[in-house]
């Protein structure tokens, strides 16, 4: 084991991926990122791992599946596979949670984790996603894995208004499965004025896998209706000024009737048939995720040293999760959470020389996040939990001669969580006996931590580029779920200490001719006081607190022989141990919840002619067999089963009709393959062995104005 951990250390990269996969579509390499230190960069400066995952990469993964679950699995190589449910738990980023955000507002709900963040947007208003790999505290609360940030679309037109239209059907070989799905973006420029307006519809068919059969009824995508909508205005005041205001509304609700028919762990799986029991009354999904936003810009202040920008933003969210009868008298359970939040960051100009600067970004960050899981009749499952956290922090880069960026910054997290009184529910154990409900005294929880960043990169060779980083994050990840399963009668007795993740990374990037190239990059990430579910002795899942550290690699080729051609693939691979009696001994693995199967992502993109595109894609999932079953009863616990490889392909094609129209269609699963997803295996429950989609078809019309 210490010969893998040193061998991961010593490897290097960072990863782009699906920014030179998109190639052939886009001559543009040199991505402008925002999310690595909330100002606009070269990623040519950035001292740390990114994926770009650019605009025509995300609509031609739309033509194979809209689920941007799925669009993400086969474009960030360090992201855990989906579980091809609207829940993404399992799809950790690095073996730790990542932290969603659109335009910088936070979807995620760390105080309780309800694994709905990453699929809280349609991919049709998506600019560009960027991806942050590794502990972060930029953005607060939550970031122990890195950041999913949604860039929504601009405009980019000076006409008055131009338009993107786009009709689609999606069809399994399988009656009953047809989907379809529509969207239409405005956008435009008058005098000082621009705006982006878009609305999107989809109504998803039934699902089946390779054989034909309904996919479980459980957190199904199946017959289910998204809605999208976005208005975005802007205002330039004068060459140096700009104020915009956005909104970006999205729901999901599911009307699946199929009955629930459980099949058994790793022999037959759970399918749905003949006509549910109707015992939800709320449908499935996310009903609301509404997001306000107000920006100002100002890039000449104090005699055009300083810049300021300011962003104010709300988020109200709701997810409705299945009936469960897990606690006494079953029911549903939602989580419901609202965000307030301001960032004022100042970006100051230290000193200019010739192919050299400093500058200094300093300011505060204001979050309200105010989180709460309840049943439908009222019954509290988490009490009320209203977090205030003020962050000040300061950050100093330095560019010298276009060769070397040095970064470093300090941030101080300031949380208060208080937490409201509750009774805990009666739940139902597995020999069938009950957990009595208590009453718990609710109080003030105070956190306050210092954490650093300091990152280098020296871009040496076009061949060769290096860097390396040391990042922190500061979060109170899953506060909900420990306290809902309390046993004390004050949250006073409670380990509710926060997460303190450090991340170390090192990299090598870099061109080794005009049609090669590379990266690849190791990390190691350690925490004093983890958070991971693992399985009691009745089987309900709790949160084990101990100290961690995860290890890994991932990097990529891309060739380019030719401008009509290009092809490449890359690796991902990590490990994650954990020290149970915190005495020093790190002998015992994190399980499979968060460490992820090792994956190869690969493609091939061709345009024969200059209006014709085809590609092929595809993703290898390795076997993943790092626990032993009980050597008694031969099963193994939640989190540590046995997880078989697969390979899946997905086909897509587009044809230029002419300037304003294009045909694509695409084909997820390609050639029917039968399996399962990782989650089916290593979650260990016959409720939760399922089969994954089998062969599935789109066909979408765009039209261009």
């Amino acid at each position: 084991m210490k010969k893998a951990f040193l061998s991961a250390a010593c490897l290097g990269s960072a990863a782009v991926f699906a920014q030179v996969k998109d190639s052939l579509q886009t001559n543009n390499v040199d991505e402008v990122v925002m999310t690595a230190s909330r100002k606009k960069e070269n990623i040519k400066e950035i001292p740390s791992s990114v994926t770009i995952v650019a605009e025509k990469q995300i609509q031609s993964q739309l033509t194979v599946n809209s689920d941007i679950t799925s669009i993400l699995q086969y474009t960030v190589p360090s992201l855990g596979t989906n579980s091809g449910q609207t829940s993404n738990t399992g799809q950790t980023l690095r073996g730790r949670q990542v932290l969603v955000l659109i335009d910088g507002i936070p979807q995620s709900t760390p105080l309780r984790n309800g694994a709905r963040d990453i699929r809280s947007i349609d991919p049709s208003v998506i600019e560009r996603i960027e991806v942050i790999k590794g502990a972060s505290s930029i953005y607060g609360n939550g970031a122990d894995g890195g950041i999913i940030n949604y860039i929504t679309r601009r405009s980019q037109s000076d006409k008055n208004i131009s338009g993107l239209t786009q009709v689609g059907f999606t069809g399994q070989t399988y009656g009953g499965t047809l989907g379809v799905r529509a969207s239409q973006l405005l956008s435009g420029k008058v005098n000082k004025f621009d705006y982006v307006f878009s609305l999107a519809y989809e109504r998803t068919g039934y699902m089946k896998d390779a054989d034909g059969v309904n996919l479980t009824p459980t957190y199904s995508p199946a017959k289910m209706d998204n809605y999208n909508g976005m208005l975005k205005v802007g205002y330039n005041i004068n060459k140096d000024q700009r104020v915009e205001a956005s909104y970006i509304g999205y729901a999901s609700r599911s009307d699946l009737n199929l009955g629930l028919v459980t099949g058994k762990y790793g022999i037959t799986p759970t399918i749905g048939e003949g006509v549910g029991k109707n015992l939800e009354t709320t449908p499935q999904g996310t009903p609301r995720n509404h997001n306000f936003r107000i920006n100002y810009d100002n890039q000449n202040l104090f005699g055009g040293t300083t810049s300021l920008n300011f962003n104010a933003y709300m988020q109200d969210f709701r997810t409705v999760y299945g009936y469960s009868d897990t606690f006494l008298g079953g029911g549903q359970s939602n989580v419901i959470s609202k965000k307030y939040g301001a960032r004022f960051n100042f970006d100051t100009q230290l000193w200019s020389a010739k192919n050299s600067q400093a500058e200094i970004m300093y300011g505060m960050d204001i979050l309200n996040d105010q989180t709460v899981q309840k049943l439908e009749d009222g019954r509290y499952w988490t009490p009320d939990m209203n977090m205030t956290n003020l962050a000040p922090f300061v950050l100093v880069k330095i560019d010298l001669l276009k060769k070397l960026t040095i970064k470093g910054g300090l941030r101080y997290e300031n949380m208060r969580v208080k937490v409201g009184d509750f009774n805990t529910l009666s739940s139902i154990k597995s020999d069938g006996t009950f957990t009595k409900s208590i009453f718990v005294t609710g109080g003030n929880l105070k956190y306050n931590a210092l954490v650093a960043n300091l990152a280098v990169r020296y871009n040496i060779e076009p061949f060769v580029n290096l860097f390396g980083s040391f990042s922190q994050s500061y979060s109170i990840n899953e506060l909900g779920r420990i306290l809902r399963t309390s046993t004390e009668g004050t949250i006073q007795n409670l380990e509710t200490k926060p997460i303190i993740v450090n991340n170390y990374e090192f990299g090598a990037t870099g061109q080794i001719s005009k049609w090669v190239r590379y990266e690849i990059t190791s990390y190691v990430s350690t925490s004093k006081l983890g958070a991971s579910f693992v399985q009691s002795a009745d089987r309900a899942l709790t949160i084990q607190r101990s100290p961690e550290i995860v290890y890994g690699v991932e990097g990529f080729l891309h060739f380019t022989p030719s401008k009509w051609i290009s092809f490449g693939g890359s690796y991902s691979w990590m490990e994650g141990i954990t020290s149970i009696k915190d005495d020093g001994d790190y002998s015992a693995k994190i399980n499979n919840s968060r460490i992820s199967v090792p994956k190869v992502l690969a493609y091939v993109q061709a345009r024969p002619i200059p209006s014709l595109s085809i590609g092929l894609d595809m993703l290898h999932a390795f076997e993943q067999d790092r626990f032993e079953p009980n050597a008694k009863t031969g099963m193994y616990v939640y989190g540590e089963g046995y997880v078989p490889e697969y390979t899946v392909f997905n086909f897509k094609a587009s044809y230029e009709v002419n300037k304003n129209w294009r045909v694509s269609a695409g084909i997820e699963n390609l050639f029917n393959k039968m399996y399962q997803p990782a989650i089916a295996w290593w979650s260990v429950r016959d409720s939760e062995f399922v089969n994954s989609l089998g062969r599935r078809g789109t066909l979408m019309f765009e039209y261009k104005f």
